[in-house]
């Protein structure tokens, strides 16, 4: 038995909670999700968060073991899947990283390190239609924040919250096609060579 001292110290390291694992318990919360669920979410909504697929797999399962999720066995279509719901600790967990300062936002701008590096490429031109494929992308995300209003009404619980966060993606999204045309209109097909 855990003598009275040990609980006071706090979590293990291995219990030590970042925010990828604060983001998996929300995104599962009180209704709960497997993790195909869970990379599908990360795959529309990537504007909010971006991680390799496997850890959609791995980091439920670790927080499984470690008392933060229930993990229960079901049917699925082709072959049985991994429900997951929080547990009390997990909730209670969630609660408390809440009410934690947030952090500044994690940037990896792959674009603007491109734009960057712009003079070591052969024609900074190139560089600018490296840069053009981002714009379908941003499409892309844009039509899915139409499609995500809808599917937050169905949410009452997270409406409010959602919209705000997609009120600013929307802002963010559009900051890029911005940025976009004004690096074709100094660096494009047509602009004059430094």
């Amino acid at each position: 038995m855990p003598e009275a001292s040990d609980a006071a110290e706090g979590p293990s390291a291995a219990e030590r909670l970042g925010p990828f694992s604060y983001v998996m318990l929300m995104l599962i919360g009180e209704r709960g999700a497997a993790p195909h669920d869970l990379l599908r979410m990360s795959r529309q909504g990537r504007v909010y968060w971006s991680a390799a697929a496997s850890r959609y797999y791995s980091e439920p399962k670790k927080l499984a073991a470690l008392g933060y999720l229930d993990a229960r066995t079901e049917a699925g279509q082709t072959h049985d899947r991994t429900w997951y719901t929080l547990t009390d600790k997990g909730r209670r967990a969630v609660a408390d990283w809440l009410a934690q300062p947030s952090a500044f936002i994690r940037i990896q701008n792959e674009p603007a390190a491109r734009l960057n590096g712009a003079d070591l490429a052969s024609d900074e031109r190139t560089v600018v239609r490296s840069l053009q494929a981002i714009r379908p992308e941003i499409e892309d995300q844009l039509a899915w924040l139409d499609t995500a209003e809808g599917v937050a009404g169905t949410l009452p619980h997270r409406q409010r919250y959602l919209r705000l966060n997609h009120r600013l993606s929307r802002r963010i999204l559009h900051a890029f096609l911005d940025w976009l045309d004004e690096v074709e209109r100094e660096l494009g097909e047509g602009a004059e060579s430094p």
